[in-house]
């Protein structure tokens, strides 16, 4: 069974997704994203060339049996962890304010619901 939007509250929601404010959003989102992802996937990408290519300097021990290549690793995930709380005070101080304000906007004009 599907549910027919109204077409007034389509409307809405094109003009939303038109406005300035949601194009400043989508542009403050993207800004974090593509570059954050290009660059953990270039450190990974170094991470699995220089596995592949380099395996005198990936063995190179440190402290121990513990060597290069398990402390990079290792620093893959702590780099993964480092994004993601990274993003997510990134979106609590930029993001959120924003999709908040188009939100608070949209359901005031009644178009949509919280």
């Amino acid at each position: 069974m599907t549910t027919e939007v109204p077409s007034s509250s389509t409307e809405k929601y094109l003009e939303v997704q038109q406005s300035e404010e949601f194009g400043r959003l989508r542009h403050t989102i993207r800004s974090f994203v593509f570059p954050m992802t290009v660059a953990f996937f270039l450190w990974y990408v170094l991470y699995v060339i220089l596995s592949a290519y380099a395996r005198g300097f990936m063995s190179t021990k440190i402290v121990g049996n513990i060597n290069v290549a398990l402390v990079f690793g290792l620093l893959q995930f702590v780099s993964t962890f480092l994004i993601a709380w990274y993003y997510s005070r990134y979106a609590a101080q930029k993001i959120d304010p924003q999709a908040d304000k188009i939100k608070s906007d949209l359901t005031r004009d009644g178009g949509g619901e919280a």
